[in-house]
């Protein structure tokens, strides 16, 4: 479903991405894992066409979305939830997942996903009026996946979902994750540091270290894999 071909990405005179090749298949769940300043939000930056790509190439569904504007991205079928949420604070938690859906105009479509993600997360149903600034880390994080997919996404990309969140609701939003991928077949690319959650939930994965790829593989063998578990896993 979605290919990158050696991917670059430079900012400035720095290279942040060094000829990156990745594919995720259609249904299952891929993760990058690596340590700060890895790239792996770049990666998801230059997906998503926020950031430009200096050489090699995103396709996505067979066609090249290589530095095509971000709504047309959108549009395309891929919707990102971002590193530190990026709520629209001022907004309500509806208006949030409005925002989500403002590309969309059918609105039986609409409406019916609006119930799936309360149902999913009743906790912005209890606070659909309330503004998203005043939830925690938490519900912030549910809302930014909700709004995600008020987009009807065929890919959804998870830029650190656990981040600055209490433990115990981190545990819910991977689970959260897994039925999002289970029960709507839904295609997900998801970026974390928390390689132990990332690498148990996920199909495949890929390990970045300073903007390059130097592992893959299915994720119980990266599990196993003694460089995995000595760098990211905290054991030997």
């Amino acid at each position: 479903m979605l290919e990158l071909k050696n991917l670059e990405v430079c900012y400035g005179a720095i290279s942040a991405l060094q000829g990156i090749s990745l594919k995720v298949e259609q249904g299952t769940i891929v993760t990058l894992v690596g340590a700060n300043g890895a790239g792996k939000s770049t990666t998801l930056r230059a997906i998503s066409g926020i950031v430009k790509v200096t050489e090699g190439s995103v396709v996505f569904n067979g066609e090249d979305i290589t530095n095509q504007p971000p709504h047309k991205i959108v549009a395309a079928g891929l919707a990102q939830s971002p590193e530190g949420r990026m709520v629209f604070a001022n907004l309500t938690v509806l208006e949030n997942l409005q925002m989500g859906a403002y590309l969309r105009r059918d609105k039986a479509g609409i409406t019916k996903d609006f119930d799936y993600v309360f149902g999913m997360f009743p906790r912005l149903k209890e606070r659909e009026r309330q503004t998203a600034g005043t939830l925690s880390g938490g519900e912030q994080q549910m809302l930014a996946i909700g709004r995600a997919l008020m987009s009807k996404p065929k890919c959804l990309m998870l830029d650190e979902p656990s981040l600055g969140i209490a433990p115990l609701l981190v545990k819910t939003i991977f689970e959260k994750i897994v039925e999002i991928n289970r029960e709507l077949g839904l295609t997900i690319l998801l970026v974390e540091q928390n390689a132990n959650l990332a690498l148990e939930v996920s199909h495949y994965g890929y390990v970045l270290e300073t903007g390059r790829i130097i592992l893959q593989d299915k994720c119980e063998a990266l599990r196993e894999n003694a460089q995995v578990r000595a760098a990211y896993l905290g054991g030997g």
